[in-house]
């Protein structure tokens, strides 16, 4: 019977999915960044995708936000947010993610609206699995309340040499850590409402590759234990993982991961069974735009990765 259901959910989709203009299907493949931190607007239009005069907005499939994309208050931060919901009921779009980084640490864009979130690591050495859950829990509530409802995060890249300058406490530590800890995150988000994301697939080094490519050179058995949290991490069905734009020597030497169909389709997606969402780093960063890939170029490069 529940078998039933859920096929019977799924050709509704796939019908509801047929239905839509080519040019909101497109649109629905990736996540901008936004402006201001007031009220929203779409900058796209189906004209401009066709070359038409045809006004008509368009609606990324989701929003990130960035620091100045955050409002000084809670209650401005809701209003922004809201602008955007009726914005899209307005056009009759399907309503986007709204997106923001959240992991923690130095990386906590809600710094000034939630309450205080430790990096990964603090959390691996001061709290223990049940804390660490309810630490989460309080995130998942403030971000809800002002109207998030995806946490790029969280960082589950096991801590090595090799890029422990570049995440400077992004990681929990070791596979144990990271495999316990992040289980505990995934699940404290995705219980109340916020969809988590798993990065970056299958890791970095520590070259920035905001500015540089990063370049992974260890051997096929290393690189494949070293991203064992993945493969046992998604089993916990986050709603999306987020692939870096590093290349590995063992796997299909000298294509950026998340331009890869093999890293993509053939492992993350057939070996690891994983069936959600799958995002790319940002395709503006260095890392492909000064290596061969700028972003019109790597926008087909990761569709066709899968």
């Amino acid at each position: 019977y529940i078998n039933q259901i859920k096929s019977e959910q799924d050709a509704a989709l796939t019908r509801y999915v047929a239905s839509l203009p080519l040019e909101q299907k497109i649109a629905q493949l990736f996540i901008e960044n936004l402006e201001g931190c007031t009220k929203f607007r779409s900058y796209e239009t189906v004209g401009a995708m066709t070359g038409s005069n045809d006004k008509t907005p368009l609606i990324a499939g989701g929003y990130i936000f960035f620091s100045y994309n955050i409002a000084e208050t809670r209650e401005q931060m809701q209003d922004y947010i809201t602008s955007i919901r009726e914005y899209c009921n307005e056009y009759e779009n399907i309503q986007p993610y709204l997106c923001v980084d959240q992991e923690g640490g130095w990386v906590s864009r809600l710094k000034k609206l939630n309450p205080k979130l430790p990096s990964n690591e603090k959390v691996a050495q001061e709290f223990d699995v049940n804390g660490s859950y309810a630490l989460y829990t309080e995130q998942a509530a403030g971000m809800r309340e002002l109207g998030f409802d995806m946490n790029l995060a969280p960082v589950v890249e096991i801590c090595t040499e090799d890029n422990t300058e570049f995440l400077d406490g992004r990681s929990f530590g070791d596979l144990e850590q990271v495999i316990t800890y992040g289980r505990a995150c995934i699940n404290a988000y995705e219980n109340n409402g916020i969809a988590t994301v798993l990065k970056h697939f299958p890791g970095n080094t520590n070259t920035d590759p905001h500015t540089g490519l990063p370049e992974i050179t260890l051997s096929k058995t290393e690189l494949l234990s070293s991203i064992e949290s993945f493969r046992q991490l998604v089993q916990y069905k986050p709603a999306a993982v987020l692939m870096s734009h590093a290349r590995t020597t063992a796997i299909d030497h000298g294509v950026p991961a998340c331009l890869s169909g093999v890293w993509v389709t053939d492992i993350l997606r057939n070996q690891y069974g994983y069936d959600g969402l799958i995002f790319s780093d940002d395709i503006f960063m260095g890392a492909l735009a000064d290596n061969g890939y700028p972003p019109a170029v790597a926008a087909i490069r990761a569709v066709e990765a899968g």
